[in-house]
């Protein structure tokens, strides 16, 4: 039996760490189940580190929905959380509880959306016919690089008002955590303790109650962006390399595949078939 909302929940109150990864695919989202991560995030961040996009805004339902049932079918022991992609959830409330229900049917337990205050309104309607929500401030790449760019949040009191704020009215809102999106550490602490519900962070420091990476950016896989934040543990990248190197070689100098890589006839059969056609 995978993890439940109410395990994420309950973790918070026993003080315990919550691991999330985030992943796309079922090759490595089956690995990550079996490292014992507490959360897998499909995220739609998949558009970048998946299909080559420059951001997450070409990211579409089809996509987020696609990736979804692949490590929902990968998972045994995790809880599924994914992203609900731009525009699909900000045009209405309708909208917002189709496209949830769309990701639950793919192999979701709960969905993400970025907002403050100004979503809790949406976030009650699709609390209130049971599916769970996941929340994110500070940073939001689906808006804030349109106005902002790349920017640590939260940086001024006032900011740090704003977000101290808006974390309140989205556990009001119902949801069962909230994601801090590079949130400066001060302030993603004083969230931390001040909400009732885990805090994972995203380059927002060691004082949330949980933390959250990309997995081909641990395992040095993804070389496009490199945030600052993210820890690499491998970097699997020049090893992949490597490899593929050394497979072309092998392959242009007729090294492979060797008799072990091949499959054999009947030495019967091969005879006969020699006589048939006179080799």
């Amino acid at each position: 039996m995978h993890k439940s909302v109410q395990d994420i929940i309950n973790m918070k109150k026993e003080k315990k760490k919550i691991s999330v990864i985030t992943g796309y695919d079922y090759s490595l989202a089956s690995l990550c189940d079996k490292a014992g991560i507490d959360v897998l995030l499909v995220g739609d961040s998949a558009g970048m580190v998946m299909l080559g996009y420059e951001n997450t805004i070409p990211v579409t339902m089809e996509q987020m929905s696609m990736f979804t049932e692949a490590v929902s079918r990968a998972r045994k022991n995790s809880l599924l959380v994914s992203d609900l992609p731009f525009m699909s959830y900000q045009t209405s409330i309708e909208d917002a509880i189709n496209n949830s229900g769309r990701l639950i049917k793919a192999g979701a337990d709960a969905v993400k959306l970025e907002g403050g205050s100004i979503m809790a309104e949406t976030i009650s309607a699709i609390v209130d016919i049971g599916i769970p929500v996941m929340g994110h401030i500070g940073l939001q790449p689906q808006t804030t690089i349109l106005s902002q760019g790349y920017k640590v949040q939260g940086k001024t009191k006032d900011a740090a008002i704003k977000l101290i704020e808006d974390a309140k009215e989205l556990e009001e809102a119902g949801v069962f955590s909230i994601a801090l999106e590079m949130v400066s550490h001060e302030v993603a602490q004083i969230i931390s303790e001040t909400v009732n519900i885990p805090t994972i962070g995203i380059g927002s420091g060691a004082g949330c109650d949980g933390q959250v990476l990309v997995v081909q950016d641990v395992l040095g896989m993804y070389n496009d962006i490199k945030p600052k934040f993210a820890k690499r543990y491998m970097n699997l990248s020049e090893d992949i390399v490597k490899s593929l190197e050394d497979y072309k070689k092998d392959v242009e100098l007729g090294t492979f595949p060797a008799e072990e890589n091949c499959f054999s006839m009947d030495k019967e059969e091969l005879k006969k078939l020699r006589e048939q056609i006179g080799g």
